[in-house]
């Protein structure tokens, strides 16, 4: 008799769906991982999913569709980014900040956006001049049309022009990571028109100074701008669950 009669049927089509789950992941080593590393990452911050979220191993591979080792490979991936939690007997879970480490973060991000915008201010000109100018209609027309999503891409657009102007690249780009990092942390922002308002104005005065050439104001406006002062990370704190925060360690 052939073997192959021989073999439990069942056994066979589990063996199948394996091969078949497999088959994705046959592809240079890592792969799949990096795919779900990056699809994760991205949604983690980008504040889709929320710090201290669990994350569950066998319904990650059920939505893309491999087995778990790729997903597995992908949380560690993560976990070395410290961007998830691995704890035993615990799961994993989204990670969480303390909010010394957040403030830490955005005090680091004012000075920074400070200095670029004192940059800018040095070496504006005609061009800059204009590309501002755009970025402020731009933000116009999302407060008065858009809402919380549009106000946040014109918002993103005006403080890139301004890294485009100082013409600092390393600068910008520290800028940029510092911003990933704090990102899920900043989803309640531009909720409201009131919020929206005051961003709008702010980066009028910010626009203003660049456009002067005024770069002690260009750096005071910005630096007042981002919520790192203490009135501005209180309020920010007030806009967010407690459940997104780590506790502080007592030394903090």
């Amino acid at each position: 008799m052939d073997s192959n009669q021989t073999q439990n049927p069942s056994k066979v089509m589990d063996e199948e769906a394996e091969q078949a789950m497999n088959s994705d992941e046959s592809r240079p080593r890592g792969g799949r991982a990096n795919e779900i590393r990056n699809v994760l990452q991205e949604e983690i911050e980008s504040g889709n999913l929320q710090p201290g979220v669990s994350l569950d191993e066998r319904a990650l591979a059920q939505r893309f569709n491999v087995s778990r080792t790729p997903v597995r490979e992908a949380l560690q991936q993560l976990a070395a980014r410290e961007l998830v939690r691995i704890a035993p007997r615990q799961g994993v879970t989204v990670s969480r900040l303390t909010i010394s480490e957040v403030r830490s973060i955005m005090e680091s991000i004012g000075e920074l956006e400070a200095l670029c915008a004192k940059l800018a201010a040095r070496r504006v000109d005609e061009p800059l001049r204009k590309d501002l100018d755009l970025a402020i209609e731009r933000c116009q027309d999302a407060a008065v049309q858009g809402g919380h999503a549009e106000y946040s891409l014109s918002n993103t657009y005006f403080h890139e022009v301004i890294y485009a102007g100082s013409r600092n690249p390393y600068l910008a780009e520290l800028i940029r990571n510092a911003r990933r990092q704090i990102q899920r942390y900043r989803i309640r922002d531009f909720q409201t028109k009131t919020q929206i308002s005051k961003s709008l104005k702010e980066h009028q005065q910010v626009a203003r100074a660049i456009q002067d050439g005024d770069e002690s104001l260009a750096s005071s406006a910005m630096l007042l701008h981002v919520p790192s002062g203490s009135s501005g990370f209180s309020e920010f704190l007030a806009r967010m669950p407690n459940s997104f925060f780590e506790a502080d360690s007592p030394e903090n």
